[in-house]
C-alpha cells in the first residue's frame, strides 16, 4: 500500500490492520458495515483522520448494499450511516466523514463514492501541509540546532492516510536535517507509541528512543526535550484539546518546564460546535486493556479500572494549534500578519494592514455607489492570518479611508489594534467564515432583491433555497455549473447569533457554497480575494433580480 494506509480497490476498503503490527504488516479488506465498525471499534483502525476517512467509506458501503435495481434504500443508508458514526464519540473527523459522503446520498452511489475518494485525497494534502507549518513553528520556538522532541501515541500514516499530522512534522522535520531525535511514550494501555509510532519512526530512518509514559517528565526536567509534539482527537471552540489519554500530564510538565507543547491536527478536528472541553464524552473502554495484555493477566481477577481513552487539555496549557491553515494558537508564536508582507498557511501574499484598508475603502465606495451599502451598512474585510482587516462601525461606506478599519483576531473576533475604533457589528459573521473555510476575503452587503428573495424564503431555522438553470450559477463557485441550494439564516437581533449559526451549518456542511442569506439583512460572499467576493455577491444579487423578474428561481435547461 505504498505510504498510503488505505485504498478502495473493487468495493472493498483495504486498509492496514494496526492491531498486527509491529510483528506483522497484515492488510484488511473490509466489505460489510459491521466489519467497518469492529475495525474502528477494536482499532484495527485508529486516528481521527482515519477514521474519518473509513467512516466515509462505511457509508458507501452501505448505500451499495441497500440499492436494488438502481434504488437506493435510504433510510436503511442514513440508519448505517448513525451506527458508523456512533463508533467511537470523541473523534469528531468520523461523523465528519460520515457526514460529508451521506451528504452526496441524494446524487447517487457514485457521487457518495467520489466524495469519499476524495476526502481520502484530500487527507494526504492536508497532512502535509499542516506537518509542514508545525515545522516551521517548531523551528521558530526552538534552538537553531538539531531538535530533541517528544510525542506521545500514534499520529503518522497509520493515524491518517498518509504522512502523518504531529509525526509528519517530524518527518518534515528529519528531511531538513533539523532532528536529532524523538523519544516515543509508550503509551499505556495499547501500547500505541511501542507499537505503531516507534514502527514509523524505524520505517522513516527517524533516530528514536521508547520510554515509558510516567518518564517524560523526567526527561523534559533533565533537559532531553526541547519540545512535545502531539495530534488531536478533537478541538473545542474554546480551544481545549481531546487526545490520548496521557496527553493533559504531558501538557502540564511541559508548561512547568517551559517547553512548547504544540497539537498538529486537521482543520476538520476543530469543533466549534462544542464550546468547551468539559462537554466532550470521553470514550471509558474495556477493562480487559488495562487488567492484561496479549492475552495476558498482569492485575487479580475481578480489579476493577478506569480507562477512559482520551483526556482533554485546556487551551492555557497547549503554545499552539497547527492546521493546514497555519498556527491558530499562541498568537505569540504565529507569524505576524500586520507587520508588513508575509505569506499566510494558504500560500497567498499577506499585505499590510495599510493597504487592505485601501483596497476594502475602494470596493466599498463602489458598493455604496451601487445602493448595496446604504448610509452606514455593510462590511468588508480581508483576512491576514490569524487576523483579520474589516471595516469600522457607524461610518458611511462612501466615504471610507484606509484607516477606518479595525484589525480583529480570527479566533474570537476582538480587536487587536489600538486605534479605538469600534469593528463592524457582524464582525462575527467574517470570522465564522474565516475559521471554517480557507477564504481572503468577505463581503456583507445589502442588494435590494437579494434582501427581497431572503425575506421571502426565510424560515424558523436555517433553510436553503434553490436556483436552477441560471447562467449565473457559474459565477457563485457552486459545485455544479446548473443548480445551487443557497442557505438562509434567520435573523437575530443578537448579531453573533447569527455568526454562531452561520459556523455551524459551515463545519457541517464542508460543499455548502461560499455565498449565503440572512433574512432580511442581506447577503455574504466570499472567496480567495476581495475581487472574487465582491463578484460573488453580484452574481448572486443579479440572479436574484432575474428571479424577481421572472417569478421563477428554477428554469428547465436542454440536454445539452
Amino acid at each position: 500500500m505504498d505510504q498510503s494506509s488505505i485504498a478502495w480497490a473493487d468495493g472493498a476498503l483495504v486498509t492496514i490492520d494496526q492491531r498486527a503490527l509491529p510483528h506483522e504488516l497484515r492488510e484488511l479488506r473490509i466489505t460489510t458495515v459491521d466489519e467497518v465498525i469492529d475495525a474502528i471499534k477494536t482499532l484495527a483502525v485508529r486516528g481521527a483522520p482515519a477514521i474519518g476517512v473509513c467512516g466515509a467509506f462505511g457509508v458507501v458501503i452501505a448505500a451499495r448494499a441497500a440499492t436494488t435495481d438502481g434504488v437506493v434504500d435510504t433510510a436503511r443508508v442514513e440508519t448505517e450511516a448513525a451506527r458508523i458514526a456512533d463508533a467511537r464519540p470523541t473523534a469528531v473527523n468520523l461523523a465528519w466523514g460520515v457526514q460529508r459522503t451521506l451528504a452526496k446520498l441524494p446524487e447517487g452511489v457514485r457521487a457518495m463514492e467520489a466524495e469519499a475518494l476524495e476526502l481520502l485525497a484530500e487527507d494526504g494534502r492536508v497532512n502535509l501541509a499542516a506537518a509542514t507549518e508545525a515545522a516551521d513553528l517548531i523551528q521558530r520556538l526552538c534552538a537553531d540546532r538539531p531538535l530533541r522532541l517528544l510525542t506521545h501515541c500514534n499520529t503518522g500514516r497509520l493515524a491518517t492516510t498518509a504522512w502523518g499530522t504531529a509525526i509528519g512534522a517530524l518527518r518534515v522535520l528529519h528531511q531538513r536535517s533539523a532532528l536529532a531525535e524523538v523519544i516515543v511514550d509508550e503509551t499505556r494501555p495499547l501500547l500505541q507509541g511501542a507499537r505503531l509510532t516507534a514502527w514509523e519512526m524505524a520505517e522513516a530512518g527517524i533516530p528514536h528512543r521508547l520510554t515509558i509514559d510516567s518518564a517524560a517528565a523526567w526527561a523534559m526536567a533533565t533537559e532531553q526535550v526541547d519540545a512535545v509534539v502531539v495530534g488531536a482527537d478533537r478541538i473545542t471552540a474554546d480551544g481545549a484539546v481531546a487526545n490520548k489519554i496521557g496527553t493533559y500530564m504531558l501538557a502540564i510538565a511541559a508548561k512547568h518546564h517551559g517547553i512548547p507543547f504544540i497539537v498538529v491536527a486537521p482543520e476538520s478536528t476543530r469543533d466549534i460546535s462544542t464550546a468547551r472541553g468539559s462537554d466532550i464524552v470521553v470514550e471509558q473502554r474495556a477493562a480487559a486493556e488495562v487488567t492484561g495484555f496479549g492475552g495476558v493477566a498482569t492485575a487479580p481477577e475481578g480489579t476493577k479500572t478506569f480507562n477512559p481513552a482520551f483526556d482533554v487539555t485546556p487551551a492555557e496549557l497547549v503554545t499552539a494549534v497547527v492546521t493546514e491553515y497555519g498556527v491558530l494558537g499562541d498568537p505569540s508564536a504565529a507569524r505576524s500578519a500586520s507587520s508588513g508582507s508575509g505569506v499566510t498557511a494558504s500560500g497567498s501574499t499577506v499585505t499590510s494592514a495599510n493597504a487592505a484598508g485601501t483596497e476594502i475603502a475602494e470596493i466599498a465606495r463602489g458598493l455604496y455607489a451601487s445602493g448595496w451599502m446604504p448610509g452606514t451598512s455593510g462590511n468588508i474585510s480581508v483576512r491576514q492570518g490569524d487576523t483579520a482587516v474589516i471595516t469600522a462601525s457607524g461610518l458611511s461606506k462612501g466615504e471610507l479611508t484606509a484607516t477606518d478599519m479595525v484589525t480583529v483576531a480570527v479566533v474570537d473576533s476582538k480587536p487587536v489594534d489600538a486605534s479605538g475604533r469600534k469593528p463592524s457589528a457582524e464582525t462575527t459573521i467574517h470570522t465564522a467564515v474565516y475559521r471554517t473555510r480557507g477564504a481572503d476575503a468577505v463581503v456583507h452587503v445589502h442588494p435590494p432583491h437579494a434582501t427581497a428573495v431572503s425575506i421571502k424564503t426565510a424560515g424558523s431555522g436555517v433553510t436553503t433555497t434553490r436556483f436552477a438553470g441560471y447562467e449565473l450559477i457559474k459565477g457563485l463557485g457552486s459545485s455544479r455549473p446548473d443548480l445551487i441550494d443557497i442557505p438562509v439564516f434567520p435573523n437575530h437581533a443578537d448579531v453573533p447569533q447569527i455568526g454562531a449559526d452561520i459556523e455551524k451549518y459551515l463545519t457541517e456542511h464542508p460543499d455548502a457554497p461560499p455565498v449565503l442569506f440572512i433574512a432580511g439583512h442581506g447577503i455574504t460572499a466570499w472567496g480567495s480575494s476581495l475581487a472574487q467576493a465582491r463578484d460573488r455577491a453580484e452574481c448572486l444579487e443579479a440572479m436574484c433580480e432575474l428571479t424577481t423578474l421572472t417569478g421563477h428561481r428554477e428554469i428547465p435547461v436542454g440536454q445539452n
